[in-house]
């Protein structure tokens, strides 16, 4: 889930196509399972830089995708209008999560520090490789020329995440500076 500017809405899908004639609409997720974006009612879409609110009539997995019917839209023609809408939802919807464990838009930006103290960076975004999750850190390294972006790819997994300090922003990582 990508984060809103606003830090109250999330990010969790988009409306990606057309499902049958009836105004139904396929719907891209960033969800984990994909099918969990359906348990999120309602989702909340910007029209014109005003917030207002989708309400999901029905929904369901339909073979590797998600289609929905949405409230009030009830032929192909008016669906078709809503391709390319972003679906979001509250932060307050989200379950909490147990202690030690984080939703990936609260990694986002915290700085990421290797054993030897040395500054790798700070988290643009995480990646799901199906084996692990991959912290994507990028870090800009002045030359006495120009700057240069690195960007480290570091695994979200023992033995190569240490710690994560909330309070202090900070991930401690097991992670050379030139890999």
């Amino acid at each position: 889930m990508s984060q809103n500017s606003n830090n109250k809405r999330l990010l969790i899908g988009q409306i990606n196509g057309l499902f049958g004639v009836q105004g139904w609409v396929k719907i891209f997720s960033h969800a984990h399972p994909r099918k969990n974006i359906l348990t999120y009612k309602p989702w909340h879409i910007q029209v014109d830089g005003v917030w207002t609110t989708l309400e999901i009539v029905k929904g369901r997995e339909q073979g590797k995708t998600i289609v929905a019917q949405l409230k009030g839209v009830n032929d192909r023609e008016v669906a078709r209008s809503y391709i390319g809408t972003e679906l979001y939802i509250e932060r307050s919807q989200l379950p909490k999560l147990p202690e030690g464990k984080y939703y990936w838009d609260e990694l986002t930006d915290l700085e990421v520090i290797n054993t030897n103290g040395i500054v790798l960076g700070r988290i643009a975004y995480m990646v799901d490789t199906g084996s692990n999750s991959v912290m994507v850190i990028n870090a800009e390294k002045e030359s006495s020329s120009s700057k240069n972006n690195k960007e480290h790819w570091v695994p979200y997994i023992e033995p190569f995440l240490i710690s994560i300090d909330m309070d202090a922003r900070q991930v401690l990582v097991d992670w050379d500076e030139d890999f």
